[in-house]
């Protein structure tokens, strides 16, 4: 008789908090990159990053994802990473990434 034993335990109150304040950081990185002119020719993608990285913790944390299964975790970020390359591809083909224009 085998004895399978999960030997994860479930985040403390102060892991979500730090968990929150980094989402916290994030979110003034990204209102902050947009008033710096230097970031126009990478804003979107940097933008997408920042905000793919926020969609990560939130699940893994917030969504307990981290505890269970990677198939889970490769079901909601899977269809995330997708749509992202997507709309990157669609914003080059259409010359939004363009910061000079034509």
């Amino acid at each position: 008789m085998s004895e399978h034993r999960q030997n994860t335990t479930h985040a403390t109150v102060w892991t979500y908090i730090k968990v929150a304040l980094v989402l916290t950081g994030v979110t003034i990185l990204e209102v902050g990159s947009t008033y710096i002119r230097q970031l126009t020719p990478i804003i979107v993608p940097l933008l997408i990053a920042m905000s793919a990285a926020k969609f990560a913790l939130v699940l893994l944390f917030f969504m307990h994802l981290r505890y269970d299964s990677r198939v889970l975790t490769l079901l909601f970020c899977g269809p995330l990473l997708l749509a992202s390359g997507i709309g990157i591809a669609l914003m080059t083909l259409t010359g939004a990434f363009l910061v000079f224009g034509n």
